[in-house]
């Protein structure tokens, strides 16, 4: 990554009494005062994994120790497929067992597991609980870590069992994006490109220019993105915090995405791989309807592979890929509902006619 360093934006999720900050920036993790800042009371519990853990987790603690703080760390195994109730569990356990009261501050430290986890357990611990997210990767910095959408997986169903619970704050240091591998910045860009895709055209044209800044690194580059992305899904949310309709085109490529999840076993693909892939089908699902022209889709499939994500779905057999997206928050009187691009920059959300989503399966299965 280019060392430049722009100085830190802060943007806000307007919401009522529930608003809150996301900053945006450079060494924020090294910042004592934007930290403590939120957090009201004397005990913190910080709740990471194995892998950002030892990066980031003695500083954090240092910081908000010298500032008077009692700390508890929870340390959980990394993986998509340990976002489930036995991490929930631990998490509770050692709440308990530190005897942490409701004025205790949980931090998010790591990317959208973690994020996601930490936050239902701040919902639901002492029934709320105040909570920050500090979002190490790029696809909780993008979008995981805004809005307030929190949970855990079942094995018949993803992001199925969670609550909607908004953070104390947002804080995305960027410098992180530095130690991630390569595979999980990809898994990131996922995301950004949904937004230009769904709701904003000529920031999807910005992606298209910039792919190649935005894999290597370019810290002006993924600074812009992140900023974009942060906005977009803050206006989202604002209009509809409990996706009681906008809110649901934020899962554009996800119907298809969390079945790939789910069908091949939480982990394989990461979450953004997945949700790279279903975009494409859904842009081929959106082509079969006439919403989109031939050359629309070739330019998400092509921006999606450009990013470095797989653009050819795995074959789970037609009957188990239909199985699986029955099983989706969106769907309604067991119609299966995809978010579909009509055109370029907007989306419509509507259940597809089942010959064209057997052809979209056929022709983007490998």
């Amino acid at each position: 990554m280019t060392t430049q360093h722009a100085s830190p934006i802060t943007l806000h999720v307007d919401l009522g009494d529930r608003s809150y900050p996301i900053s945006i920036g450079q060494l924020l993790l090294s910042d004592a005062n934007l930290i403590n800042r939120h957090v009201a009371g004397k005990r913190v519990a910080v709740v990471t994994n194995t892998t950002v853990g030892p990066l980031y987790l003695d500083k954090l603690v240092r910081m908000l120790s010298d500032a008077g703080k009692q700390v508890t760390t929870i340390v959980l195994p990394d993986g998509e497929e340990e976002k489930n109730w036995s991490s929930l569990m631990r998490v509770f356990d050692v709440l308990l067992q530190e005897k942490c009261d409701r004025k205790t501050t949980l931090v998010a430290l790591g990317g959208g597991v973690i994020g996601d986890l930490t936050g239902f357990a701040a919902a639901t611990y002492m029934r709320g609980i105040p909570f920050i997210q500090v979002p190490t990767t790029l696809l909780a910095q993008v979008d995981s870590s805004v809005g307030g959408k929190t949970g855990i997986n079942h094995p018949l169903g993803k992001n199925m069992i969670g609550a909607f619970y908004q953070p104390q704050a947002v804080i995305a240091d960027t410098s992180t994006l530095e130690t991630l591998p390569a595979r999980e910045l990809s898994a990131g860009l996922a995301e950004v490109i949904k937004y230009g895709a769904i709701i904003d055209v000529a920031f999807f044209e910005w992606i298209e220019a910039n792919i190649a800044k935005l894999a290597s690194r370019d810290a002006n580059a993924l600074a812009y993105a992140i900023r974009r992305s942060c906005e977009l899904k803050a206006d989202v949310v604002r209009q509809d915090e409990r996706e009681g309709g906008l809110r649901a085109i934020l899962n554009f490529g996800h119907t298809f995405g969390h079945a790939i999840e789910a069908g091949l076993g939480y982990g394989e693909w990461l979450h953004g791989e997945a949700v790279g892939c279903g975009m494409v089908m859904a842009a081929d699902l959106s082509q079969r309807l006439g919403f989109i022209d031939a050359a629309t889709k070739e330019r998400v499939t092509a921006l999606v592979k450009a990013a470095g994500l797989p653009v050819v779905a795995p074959d789970l057999g037609k009957e188990r890929w239909l199985e699986l997206m029955q099983v989706d928050k969106k769907n309604e009187g067991g119609q299966i509902k995809f978010i579909l691009l009509k055109p370029l920059g907007t989306s419509i959300i509507m259940p597809a006619p089942q010959d064209a989503l057997l052809a979209t399966l056929e022709a983007c299965v490998g």
